[in-house]
Parts: C-alpha cells; structure tokens; sequence
C-alpha cells in the first residue's frame, strides 16, 4: 500500500461516491467511507502467520474492495490483473446474492471477505433485527471459514468477539 493508493482511494469515496451519503458511514453519517477500506487493509497486514502474497494482494484487494459497488471511479491503471481480479470477485450486486455466491469464490477472497463483514458490524446501524442476525451468522460461518484454511488469525479472534462462537 503506497500513499497514491492512499489519495485514490480518499478521493473516489470523497468526491466521487455514487450519491453523497455513500461518502459516510450509515452507522454515524459523519465518519468519511475511506476510513472502512484503510481499516479493513490495515487489518489484514497485521496478520504475519499468513504468506506474503495473501497479505500484499489482500490489502490492496480490501483497500479498492468498494470502488466498483459505491463510486462512479474505476479501479487505477498501476494495480495489477490478479489485484483487479480479487477486487471483482469481491464486489456483488446485493447481500443476497453475496452471501449465496461467495462459497464458491477461492478461500481467500471469503478471508477478505470477513474484514469487510467484521467492520461493518463494528458500526452497525440498519434496519431489523432478523437482518442483523443474518449478517451476524454469515460473518461466523466466513470466520469458520476463515480458521478451517488459515488457523487462528487477529481477524478471527476480532470476528468472535464481535458475533460470538
């Protein structure tokens, strides 16, 4: 992660969002969006028990995850085909279509996968308890997931703190 990953990524979610509210986080409407994807990248480069090229692609892949779904920029010309290509497998019309696709995704685009999930229930701020229920047991199974191919990382013990076992 280099500092014009960095400015692309503030820029797209600040100026560029696909309707003004999209540039907040619903959960307070005053956090800027960037602030998710630079958490969820941080995150992940914490995790040293993982390979290299999981740790290097998966920060950038969570650093661009939300460009295509909630700004009207593209992802930036420097990144390279298998970054852009873990980006879109990433990147869904909706949760119900989401939550039945990604099992058949490759292991580490569902590892991904539970940042995004983990953080958005840090802040969580939606509608109906059934729904919040839902997101909270795809989050478990994507952190059985997650343990099942990687063994215990930060994000795993993050995730069961936040949902429970």
């Amino acid at each position: 992660m280099e500092q014009r990953d960095l400015d692309y990524v503030i820029g797209a979610h600040r100026d560029h969002s696909v309707k003004p509210s999209k540039a907040f986080r619903k959960w307070d409407g005053k956090t800027p969006y960037h602030i998710h994807p630079i958490w969820c990248a941080t995150m992940l480069a914490t995790e040293t028990t993982l390979d290299d090229r999981t740790r290097e692609e998966g920060v950038l892949t969570l650093l661009y995850h939300d460009i295509l779904e909630d700004t009207t920029r593209g992802l930036p010309d420097w990144l390279n085909e298998r970054v852009k290509h873990l980006i879109d497998m990433m990147t869904y019309d909706g949760m119900v279509e989401e939550m039945n696709e990604i099992w058949h995704k490759p292991q580490e685009v569902r590892l991904y996968k539970l940042y995004d999930k983990v953080n958005n229930l840090l802040d969580w701020q939606r509608s109906s308890v059934v729904k919040h229920e839902r997101y909270q047991d795809y989050a478990r199974r994507l952190c059985d997931d997650a343990e099942a191919n990687y063994g215990e990382l930060n994000i795993t013990k993050f995730a069961r703190a936040v949902v429970g076992r």
